[in-house]
């Protein structure tokens, strides 16, 4: 596959960084990681190969850097909702859950991102790093959420509701992804609160007209 060549301009280290990290991330969207190739990344970023290892000490560094980004993009997008949303903890839970299943988030070129590096995953220790880390991230945010309802839970407990609460959001998350159209613009979101309410015994949807968003469908089709 030939990759579209940028224009070159100068610019800051970290744009350039950065832009190198968005040009992998789009070369395994669209083939898989074996097309992010040094020679395509420096292409699609409008660089020279060489000056790639003036900011990743290798080309899996960059790919891992790559993957990373998308993982913590996701979820560190998904906390900004809990600016100015109250110290209520239902209505944290619930505003953090909503943000999970809608647009950028639920989102086909997300999700075929992930995808394509998940082919990797299992044969690349760094790339496996990666994923538990991007998995705990998530995970430690929507346990610290759980903890601050007002319940008496012990450790072992808030982990086992984490680990619950995380495999359904994730299979909304996948599916809602994968087939938008199979989905009206609410309805992840609320089968969301309505199952993580179930699991931890609190009525989430009692924030629903406060936290889920409606969106056109075409959003989250979006590639």
């Amino acid at each position: 596959m030939s990759a579209e060549r940028r224009v070159y301009r100068r610019e800051p280290e970290a744009t350039r960084r950065q832009a190198l990290i968005e040009a992998a991330q789009e070369l395994v969207a669209e083939g898989g990681p074996q097309a992010a190739t040094v020679r395509a990344i420096a292409a699609r970023a409008g660089v020279t190969a060489g000056l790639i290892r003036h900011y990743f000490s290798s080309k899996e560094d960059l790919t891992r850097a790559a993957y990373m980004a998308l993982m913590y993009g996701m979820v560190d997008g998904n906390a900004t909702v809990l600016e100015g949303v109250g110290e209520s903890p239902d209505l944290r839970l619930a505003a953090f859950v909503a943000a999970t299943l809608r647009p950028p988030v639920v989102s086909g070129r997300q999700v075929g991102l992930w995808a394509g590096f998940m082919q990797a995953v299992r044969r690349d220790p760094a790339l496996l790093e990666a994923h538990e880390l991007g998995y705990l991230h998530y995970r430690d945010q929507l346990q610290s959420l759980i903890a601050a309802l007002p319940r008496v839970a012990d450790k072992a407990q808030l982990r086992s509701e984490a680990v619950a609460c995380n495999a359904v959001i994730d299979g909304l998350w996948l599916e809602g992804s994968v087939l938008p159209h199979a989905f009206s613009g609410v309805e992840l979101q609320e089968i969301a609160l309505q199952s993580v309410g179930a699991i931890l015994g609190v009525n989430l949807m009692a924030h629903a007209a406060q936290v889920v968003t409606e969106h056109a469908k075409e959003g989250s089709a979006a590639s």
